[in-house]
This record gives C-alpha cells, sequence and structure tokens, in this order.
C-alpha cells in the first residue's frame, strides 16, 4: 500500500479523535482535567487501562521477543496478576480514604514534604523515561512506513505526533483520555485479532496446529526452572508482581483514572477486571508472536525482534491489513503517550508548584498555568525521543523494564515503609536515600558477575532498589508516628 494511502487513515483515524475529544472536554475544568471530576464510569476506565498499559512496545516488542524469549514473558504476567489484587485491596482504599488527587500527597501526610516531593519527582522521570521509549518505537515504525517516503525528518515526525495528541487532551486532560484510550484500545484489540487470525489462515493450520509446531520450534515454553536464569519462574512471577505494584499503583498516570471512578468498590472492580483482561491479551500477543517466527521461517523473513511484526504487517500482509496493523499501532500509543503527559502535567502542577494550594492564583491563572507545563512536558517528550533514537536499542521493552527497575524502586521502598511501618522519618535526609538506591543498585547490575558469579540479576532489580531504599529510610526513622 502506498504510504499517502496509509497516511490518509491516520488522518481520518485523528480525526475521529479529535471528534470525540472536543465532545467530552466541554465545560472542562482543572478537576475534569486531573481526575476527571471523579465520575469516570469503571469499565470504561478498565477496557481503556489496557491500552494505556500495553502500549505500542508490547504491540511491536513482545511478539518480536518470543524467538529469544519464548512466552516467559507470560510468567511476569501471572505477576501481574497478584500485582493488580495487591493494588485493589491495599492502595486503593488508602487513595480513597485520603481523597487524593495526587497520589504522593499520601508521602506528605506520612512521611513529610521532602519525601512527597522526592516521590512526585522520582514518578516524573520514570515516566518522561518510559512514555518517551514507548513514543520511539512507533514514530520510527510510522517514520519507515509512511513519512520517510515524503522525505520528513524523524524529529519534525516526532513532533507532530506530539502535536496531534496535545490537540486532543490540552482540554479535556482525564475527562477526555478515559472515552478515548476506550476508543484505542478496540482499534488495537480488533487490529490483533485480525492479524492472527489471518497469520492462522496463511500458514494454514488451527489453534492446535500452531500450538504444536511453535513447541517444535522451542517458542511456546512458559515455565523456567533453572534458579540462576534471569527468566526464572520465581524471579519473574515476584518481578512482575512489583513492576504492577509500582508501574501502576505507585503510578500518577495510571492511578488518576482509577481515582477518577465514582467509588472505592466501582475502582477495585476496574482494577480487578483489568488484571483478568491484560492475562488474556498479553497471552495473545505471545501466540501472535509464535505465528508471526513461524511465518517468517516459512517466509525466509530474515527480520527479527521489534523491525518483525512491522515488517510482515508492512511488506507481506494484503493492503487492507496493512492499514488495520497502522491504526492499531497508534491506538497502542496514543493511550500511553496521552495518559503520561496529563499524569506528569499533573503531577507537576499539583505535587511540585502547588497549584492547588495557590489561593493567591484565579483559577484562570492556575488553567493558563497549567497548560504551559503541558506544552512544557510536550517539549521534553520530542527531545527524549530524539535521545533514544540515537541509542537505537533493537528491544524497547527491555530498556523500559530495565529503566523502571531504577527508577521506581525508591517509590516501592516510600510507599512499603509509609504503609507498613509507624515510625517517623528525618525528612531531609530522604531525597539522599532515595538517589544513592539506584545508584548502588547500578554498581550490583554492573558487577553481578563478580559478585554473584552465574546467578542472573533480571527484572528483581527493582525489589532490591525498594528493599534498599527501605532499609535506608530505617536508618533514618526514629518510633512514634508522624
Amino acid at each position: 500500500m502506498s504510504p499517502l494511502l496509509l497516511f490518509s487513515f491516520v488522518i481520518i483515524y485523528f480525526l475521529i479523535l479529535l471528534v470525540v475529544a472536543w465532545y467530552t472536554g466541554r465545560n472542562s475544568n482543572n478537576d475534569s482535567f486531573f481526575i476527571g471530576n471523579r465520575n469516570s464510569n469503571w469499565m470504561l476506565v478498565a477496557f481503556g487501562m489496557i491500552g494505556t498499559s500495553l502500549s505500542g512496545v508490547t504491540f511491536v516488542s513482545v511478539p518480536g521477543a518470543v524467538a529469544k524469549e519464548s512466552f516467559a514473558y507470560m510468567q511476569i504476567t501471572l505477576g501481574y496478576l497478584i500485582g493488580y489484587m495487591v493494588i485493589a485491596f491495599v492502595l486503593l482504599p488508602l487513595y480513597y480514604k485520603l481523597n487524593l488527587t495526587s497520589i504522593y500527597n499520601y508521602l506528605s501526610s506520612r512521611l513529610g514534604v521532602n519525601s512527597y516531593k522526592t516521590g512526585a519527582s522520582f514518578f516524573i522521570l520514570s515516566r518522561t523515561l518510559g512514555a518517551t521509549a514507548r513514543l520511539y518505537l512507533v514514530v520510527r515504525i510510522l517514520q519507515d512506513a509512511i513519512l520517510e517516503s515524503f522525505h520528513v525528518p524523524f524529529w519534525a515526525t516526532t513532533l507532530i505526533i506530539l502535536a496531534m495528541i496535545l490537540l486532543y487532551t490540552y482540554e479535556g486532560g482525564v475527562k477526555t483520555i478515559v472515552w478515548t484510550d476506550t476508543l484505542q484500545t478496540s482499534c488495537m484489540l480488533i487490529g490483533l485479532v485480525i492479524c492472527v487470525v489471518y497469520i492462522l489462515s496463511q500458514l494454514d493450520m488451527g489453534i492446535s496446529e500452531s500450538f504444536a509446531a511453535m513447541g517444535d520450534k522451542g517458542y511456546s515454553k512458559i515455565f523456567f526452572t533453572e534458579p540462576e536464569s534471569r527468566f526464572f519462574f520465581l524471579k519473574q512471577i515476584l518481578a512482575g508482581a512489583f513492576v504492577t505494584i509500582t508501574m501502576t499503583g505507585m503510578d500518577q498516570e495510571m492511578m488518576q483514572k482509577n481515582i477518577s471512578v465514582k467509588t472505592l468498590k466501582d475502582s477495585q472492580k476496574n482494577v480487578v477486571t483489568l488484571g483478568f483482561i491484560m492475562l488474556a491479551v498479553i497471552g495473545l500477543f505471545l501466540f501472535l508472536g509464535g505465528l508471526l517466527h513461524l511465518y517468517a521461517d516459512a517466509q525466509g523473513i530474515a527480520a527479527t525482534g521489534d523491525k518483525l511484526f512491522p515488517t510482515i504487517a508492512l511488506n507481506h500482509m494484503p493492503s487492507l491489513v496493512s492499514v488495520i496493523f497502522i491504526i492499531a499501532l497508534i491506538s497502542a500509543l496514543f493511550p500511553s503517550a496521552d495518559g503520561a503527559i496529563t499524569a506528569l502535567t499533573s503531577s507537576f502542577c499539583i505535587d511540585i508548584i502547588g497549584l492547588q494550594r495557590r489561593e493567591d492564583w484565579t483559577d484562570v491563572q492556575k488553567k493558563k498555568i497549567r497548560q504551559r507545563v503541558h506544552l512544557v512536558f510536550a517539549g521534553i517528550f520530542l527531545l527524549f525521543v530524539m535521545v533514544y533514537k540515537w541509542i537505537d536499542s533493537s528491544s524497547m521493552i527491555g530498556v523500559i523494564l530495565k529503566v523502571a527497575a531504577y527508577t521506581y524502586g525508591p517509590l516501592l521502598g516510600l510507599f512499603t515503609f509509609g504503609i507498613l511501618l509507624k515510625r517517623s522519618v528525618n525528612d531531609k535526609l530522604v531525597p539522599i536515600i532515595c538517589i544513592a538506591s539506584p545508584l548502588i543498585c547500578l554498581m550490583l547490575d554492573k558487577f553481578q558477575k563478580q559478585i554473584f558469579g552465574s546467578f542472573e540479576i533480571g527484572l528483581e532489580l527493582l525489589i532490591i532498589n525498594g528493599a534498599i531504599t527501605f532499609i535506608g529510610l530505617m536508618l533514618i526513622s526514629k518510633k512514634g508516628d508522624k
């Protein structure tokens, strides 16, 4: 299919998003931007969060990694389900009890202002690095598939996509995103199913036959029982649980949608439902990955990793399926990018500059400041996408999970300490502890062969990071609730 025709479908899809954004963003204010006036439908939030949780990286990287890692990612997904239960029945009751707009306000009331600012700052760092990595991958595919033929430079492609996202989130924020994410998640899942059905038909196989073929190639192994391996099932399940607890339960982007639901009970239903749906959807992505590799083997396609799915979809499938792939890919991109920019704006305005506490500013002034911050974060996203282009990793999901292990660890330690213990900390020293912990983990990771021998540290680095932060907080604490 010609790049011009592909581009026209992208524009039509975006115009539909704009119409939805205009309709849902009417009469919006700061409360609707930050938490959707706490009036979001839990079923819409649960469904839309599939797209936010997965992103374009899952859409491309998870299938692409099957040749090297088989179905090992399903172990992490089982851990995700455990993590969602912890969020539903431990963290959400806490957030609703305190009636939070920013979840990091909890750290202020429990540990102190410096702890609060440190937690919010680590979220801003974490989400900026993670969201821009996701954005980079999809921009790269769109650049290669469409805009390269128009001689549009990479930075301009990134700018165009960011401008699109800004257009439909600038006014409505969370109130708009809940609805646009639902539309985008629907498109992504429909695209996923169509690609699976098409490749099955091309391979002339049924589901059971395809699983047998994947087994013969070694693609369908789920559980790894070698304790030294970084794919050891206990390490992966435990890491998956903590990844979800931190990257969802302690992440303003993800929780702003959950706390936009009217009641705690509905919000809990949303999170539990999301956990089971994610299990099924990621299973389908892994199945697609196995099919893609079987198809590539049969057709002699050399592409691997993140390039496998785009190569097959755009060069070896009918034009209609190529269009569906591009729309599904964009649908996977936008929920993660739009939610990130909105959440970063919310966190910076509420947590760093104290927008809601400023009684000397009028509502009009507050809205202008919030919109300026929104634009600044779009500029930061552009900068970091260009950095990732320079890095040019072959598997971005590995990069994202590694970044998360370093940057979410201090948040894990802060929240765990605050929830489990009734001790007060020396608040002035908290930033030092939270900066030192990732640096210690960096050294552990760098010299792990010398320290641990054949035992490999994988995603459990996040747990180690959180534990070091927790121990550091213990050392600067004393008895007595704050």
